[in-house]
């Protein structure tokens, strides 16, 4: 099958075995059931457990340590039962990830056949950081954005996936922590859904809600939230709601969960979608 490497060309790979209940092309397309969306930041496959883990166990940003391979499995066995995975700070092949492609390395465990690494900021050997997706259907055209700001280093991936006699834009990113920055980020993805009627925008937002609904470029837009807001972060307890998933007004939730997970600093946030008759009233 079709997979996509971190510079964005497309090559073929060894199609990995699957079972019967992620065979999408006969699942997805007739939109017989919904859409399971996964958002994770993963902290380049690094678990945190307390603040001051930031300081004492920040060497493991640089240098690989002995319990990554583990926890990069852990977090394959959580996303394996999501059709479509927006992973965010992933490291696509350094000194502190072993030189493992992590996007890569959880598609094989995970038996996802589409995955993309989207290099945002690359330090040579000591870091290639950025975003990557993994998909159980073929996306009808991805697009890769460099995300303006203060600091280059950000970006969006852009996919459109096949569904019923439709189809999905979804945009996964990771926003900068500066408002600025962000503002100006929020409003190059606006004009990159402008035209779209069902969207999916999804990843690390590093800012409230309220703030992305009402007080940002996407307040022009009818963009909504999942459901009721639960924090996503720190992982060991969530405080503070920074990972977001927001739907067009065509697409209907049926499920929402933030997933109790400690594999990073961040929790994942878990989602099934599916299409509307008609628009959804935003409440």
């Amino acid at each position: 099958m079709l997979a996509w490497a971190r510079r964005g060309e497309a090559r073929v790979v060894p199609a990995t075995p699957a079972s019967t209940s992620y065979s999408c092309e006969q699942t997805l397309h007739d939109g017989v059931r919904p859409l399971r969306f996964l958002s994770f930041n993963i902290q380049v496959g690094i678990g945190t457990a307390r603040y001051r883990h930031y300081v004492t166990k920040g060497w493991k940003h640089v240098l690989p340590h002995q319990g990554g391979t583990l926890n990069l499995e852990r977090i394959s066995e959580v996303v394996g039962g999501y059709d479509f995975v927006a992973l965010q700070e992933i490291d696509s092949g350094s000194l502190r990830s072993n030189y493992v492609n992590q996007v890569q390395f959880i598609a094989e465990r995970a038996r996802f056949p589409y995955w993309y690494t989207q290099l945002n900021r690359d330090l040579g050997p000591l870091a290639q950081h950025g975003n990557g997706l993994l998909s159980r259907v073929a996306p009808m055209a991805m697009e890769d954005h460099k995300l303006p700001g203060a600091i280059p280093g950000r970006g969006a991936i852009v996919a459109r996936l096949p569904y019923g006699d439709s189809s999905v834009l979804v945009v996964l990113l990771h926003l900068s922590l500066g408002e600025r920055s962000r503002r100006l980020q929020l409003e190059y993805v606006r004009n990159l859904i402008d035209a779209e009627e069902h969207v999916v925008l999804m990843g690390d937002m590093n800012s409230h809600l309220t703030q992305l609904l009402f007080d940002s470029p996407l307040a022009e837009t009818d963009l909504r939230p999942v459901g009721q807001v639960q924090p996503t972060y720190p992982a060991w307890r969530p405080l503070r709601a920074l990972d977001h998933v927001l739907v067009s007004s065509r697409l209907v939730v049926s499920d929402y969960e933030v997933l109790d997970c400690r594999l990073s600093d961040h929790r994942p946030i878990a989602v099934n979608l599916e299409m509307a008759d008609r628009p959804v009233a935003v409440q």
